[in-house]
Order: C-alpha cells, then structure tokens, then sequence
C-alpha cells in the first residue's frame, strides 16, 4: 500500500492505529470517505508486518462483499467472495469475505478458521451486527479469536437496545451508555475537505387525497401537522404512482439531472423505493419521461450486482431500485437522487444520501428530490450531526414516522385470505405536487411564502460543478431575487392573496406546534378542534379569514392556560 495516497483523515486514523496497536478499533466516517481505502491499508501493514495471516472482511450484502473482494484485488489482497463456512480456501486468496446472515449459518465453521490462522477481521458498517440477537451472537461467537478486528461504519446508530459486539460503551451522565469511537470523521469536515459534495435537498410538498380504511375521506397538503398515522397516509398517497405527485417529481429530478450532465456527461440518478411494485411503476413513469428505459434492482438476486457493476460504469442516465442500492454501494457518479420510499430512520436516510455525496473532483453538486414531510426533512437539516449508539434510552418509534402505518401494512399481509376490512383499510385518491422548499448546510430557503406551486425558481438550472460556498451564496441571491421582484402583472390580488394564505399558514402551525409543547396535546388532535370550532376545510385549502379566527383562537386558549 506504500503507493496508497491516504486522505487526512484517513492518515490521522492510521496513525493512531499504528501508535496504539489495538485489537479491536473503531473508526466512524461519513458515507464517501473512504473507510475502504482505509481499513485495507491497515490490512496490507499488518500482513507486509507479520502480525496477521488472514484478513475477514464481514459485509452486509452479497454485493458488498463482491465490493469488498474487488477493492481488495486492487491493492494486492486477494479475498474470496464466494465461500461458504464449511468451504476450503484456497491457496491463492489471504482471506475471504462473507455476510453477517451468511455469518449466522455456521458461527462455528467460521470460528474455526479465525482460530487457525491469526486474522485482522473487518466488521463493515458494523450496526448491522445488532440487527438481530442471532447475528450479534453469530459475530461474538466467530469473530473473538480474532488478533485484531476493526470496526467500521458510516451512519448514525442503532435506535434500539441491540449491544454491537466489539464496540466500547461509556456511562454518560444519564444512565445510559454511550458507544466510543476511536476515530470519527463526519460530513460536515469532509464538505470542507472537499471529500464529499454539497447536497441540495429539494422538498416537495402537494395536496393529497385518499380514504381510510372507515371510508372515510380525507384531504390535506403533505407537510402540514397531522397525526403520525395521517402522515404516514399522506406520503403513501404522494408515493402511489397512480398519482400526479410522483411524475411531477420525477420530471423536475431529470430536468436537473439533464443540467448536471451538461458538465458532468455521466452524472446518472437514483431513484429509491419502497417496494418491488413502486420500483416497477417507477421505472415505467421515467421511461416515459427520459424515452430511455432506466437501470431497475428489485433486490439482492442473481445479477443485482452486475447490473449495478455496469450501471456504475456506465453512461446510462437512471437506475431506480428498492433497499440494497442505499447502502455501502460504491456508484461515484451518482449526482441525482429522489427518494421515495417510506422508510424514514436516521440510519437508512443517511445511508441513502451517502450514495450521492462521493466527490471525484471538486466542484460536483448533488441534489436529492424528497417529500416535504418532518421527519425526513429533519434528517437533511441533520445531516452533519454525528451521532453515537445510546443504550438505555427509551427506544421511541417516532424515529420512525411510519412504524404504525408499516405495523397495519404487515397485517394486512398476513391476513391476505382473511380480512378485507385490514386488505381495503386505505386507498389514495389522487395527488398533486408543488415546490416547497430547499434545505442546504442545515438551512431552510423557503423564501418567505413567495414560492408559487410547482416553481423550483430556476434551482433546477444552476450549474452540475459549484463548490459549496457558491451553492450557499447562489442560494441566498435566489432568495433576494425573487423577494424583490415587484407584483406588476394584472392579476396581482389572487397572488397577494396566495401570500398571504402562506404567511397565515405558517403562524398557525407554529401556534399549534407551541400549543403541542405546553400541552403534549398531538398537532392533529388541535387542528381537528380549531375546525370543529371556526368550520372550513383543512388548513391547507382554508380562506384568509378563516386562518385568522383559528389563530385567534389558539392566541385565547394561550392567554387562558396563562392566567
């Protein structure tokens, strides 16, 4: 590896290794780092030093230890991808890499062959070893005779109570336990390494329409309060591909898709979705659109990863697949990303973004199309905040916005020849999308109301090569831009009027967000009331003076609760 050119980081890290020689070391980098490039240098040092025999690589997907196999080969560390826990190794490789599932099937077998030769185990995006008290066990059982192991991962951690083998916890002020990086090296530093590229976040938001499973039916804009179970519900109509929301979206990501490969000729996209049957439908919406059939991975199967292997060579302009894209896979000219799945964690949704922000040069933007929806634009603003495995905190599934709507789905499921009631229990209507906002470096550019529906205010045109404080001051000239431009045209009053339905919008939902935090009281549960007492149609598509009465109202129950 004495050709290897190493990143800051990933010399600062080497050298902390090599200075304490630890067993077991855990290095945490943000997605497009190169944790690859690193964790193989100190493979090759501990091999050229005679300290290891063998080198494990444990991955998280078939594809990933293909990945790995490859990368490996690069550097002259031949690792076999293919064998099995009773298999023989053969003579050529120094190792072999292998999946925590596969892991799983035979600890034992494994065990045994980390025992027989001195092996520097690599645990690759190791929160994967908590996914299951089996896995956990499978990699402690096979993993310990180890003489070295390293840990590796990219993304926040577990949400739940899970121990990952390997990783050192320390007691923090709470009671809780912390786990304890050895080296850590977030998005926020490699932004301004130039490591990784600046993503624009572009958020959409629409009206939607859908019937409940009571029949009833139900009218709201995608990113306004409401209960978990009708946020879940709205971005499942948003998603539906019978609607209007999701060509929208995907026509605007392939305009902006088109722009970056005006400078960047390969620059290809990513569309990420919830299931098999959307990943399909999708697939038939951007061939219409693009007149090119997109690169489609329904799941990790015979030939996913060729087609990825040749979509990342490639020049094709769009893949669109479910899960095994969003995690570890190696595609640097991804530019364009719509994410449009229901899976909304920290975890996944980090792991998602990190497929787009490798850099190749300086300069390259990347820009993810999403539903304006709390939690997942939460998670954008987030984007720079490291964060660390927490035991004995209460696990809470509003980490996951759609924890019960998934719970319903997978009842629905298994009651497949039974219920119709569970089977029929929703149904989107219709959708339509509009332009909400850009979120970038943690900040939200809304501009102040004065965004009309379905205009991205040429965002979609800015150059595919920007560095990070052009796309910021970009940004903020749009912003100026457009709050200057004066009302000239004839039919200024339905345009003041939209203004200013905005404005109440906004005051209104920051009331009940501040009514929810002195009270507990759920947003939707307010709304509800505000409407049972004022009349009118939801927020959304309520009148200027019927915005007014319900802000009124909310301001009287606030001086009541006070006195």
């Amino acid at each position: 590896m004495s050709g290897t050119r190493l990143r800051a980081w990933q010399r600062a890290a080497f050298e902390e290794y090599t200075r304490r020689q630890p067993r077991d070391f855990m290095a945490v980098a943000t997605p497009g780092a190169g944790k690859t490039t690193f964790a193989l240098t100190l493979a090759a040092d501990l091999l050229s030093r005679g300290i290891v025999e063998r080198v494990v690589v444990v991955a998280p997907t078939e594809h990933l230890k293909v990945q790995w196999a490859q990368a490996a080969a690069g550097v002259g560390i031949t690792l076999d991808p293919t064998m099995a826990g009773g298999g023989v190794l053969g003579a050529d490789f120094r190792g072999f890499a292998v999946t925590y599932a596969g892991l799983a099937t035979n600890p034992t077998a494994y065990r045994v062959r980390i025992e027989h030769r001195r092996t520097f185990v690599i645990l690759d995006e190791v929160h994967h070893a908590g996914d299951a008290f089996t896995w956990g066990d499978a990699v402690r059982e096979a993993c310990e005779p180890a003489v070295r192991r390293l840990c590796l991962t990219g993304t926040p951690f577990r949400s739940d109570d899970s121990f990952i083998p390997f990783v050192t916890y320390a007691p923090a002020d709470d009671g809780t336990l912390v786990s304890v990086a050895d080296h850590s090296y977030g998005y926020g530093n490699a932004l301004r390494d130039g490591v990784v590229r600046p993503v624009l976040f572009m958020a959409y938001s629409g009206d939607m329409h859908w019937r409940t499973r009571a029949g009833d039916e139900i009218q709201a804009r995608l990113g306004e309060p409401l209960t978990r179970d009708a946020t879940a519900q709205a971005l499942r109509t948003a998603l539906d591909p019978k609607g209007s929301w999701i060509p929208a979206v995907l026509t605007a990501a392939h305009r902006r898709l088109s722009e970056v490969r005006r400078d960047v000729p390969d620059a290809g996209g990513l569309v990420i979705a919830s299931d098999q049957d959307s990943a399909r439908a999708y697939a038939r919406i951007l061939a219409e659109i693009t007149g090119v059939d997109p690169v489609v991975v329904l799941s990790d199967e015979a030939g996913s990863s060729q087609r990825i292997a040749e979509f990342s060579a490639g020049m094709e302009p769009w893949m669109v697949a479910v899960r095994m894209v969003s995690e570890g896979v190696d595609i640097p000219r991804l530019s364009v990303g719509v994410y449009a799945t229901t899976t909304s964690t920290p975890l996944f949704f980090a792991q998602a973004v990190g497929r787009f922000v490798r850099a190749r040069r300086r300069g390259e933007t990347a820009t993810i199309f999403l539903p304006s929806v709390a939690g997942l634009l939460g998670h954008a603003s987030d984007l720079e905040t490291m964060r660390d495995h927490v035991i004995g905190r209460p696990v809470k599934d509003e980490d996951d916005l759609f924890a019960a709507e998934a719970e319903l789905l997978a009842k629905a499921q298994e009651a497949e020849s039974g219920s119709a009631e569970l089977q029929n229990q929703y149904q989107a209507l219709g959708s339509q999308a509009s332009f909400d906002k850009v979120l970038y470096d943690g900040g939200e550019f809304g501009y102040d109301g004065l965004v009309e529906d379905g205009e991205e205010l040429d965002l979609l045109g800015i150059p595919g090569l920007l560095e990070p404080d052009q796309v910021a001051e970009l940004l903020r000239q749009s912003r100026r831009t457009k709050a200057a431009k004066p009302k000239v045209d004839a039919e200024t009053r339905e345009a003041v009027l939209h203004e200013r339905r905005s404005e109440l919008r906004r005051e209104l939902n920051g009331l009940v967000g501040a009514w929810h935090h002195r009270t507990g009281t759920p947003h939707g549960v307010t709304h509800t009331r505000l409407r049972d007492a004022t009349g009118g149609p939801p927020a959304a598509s309520a009148s200027v003076e019927t915005l007014q009465q319900r802000i009124d109202l909310v301001r009287k129950w606030a001086v009541r609760a006070s006195g």
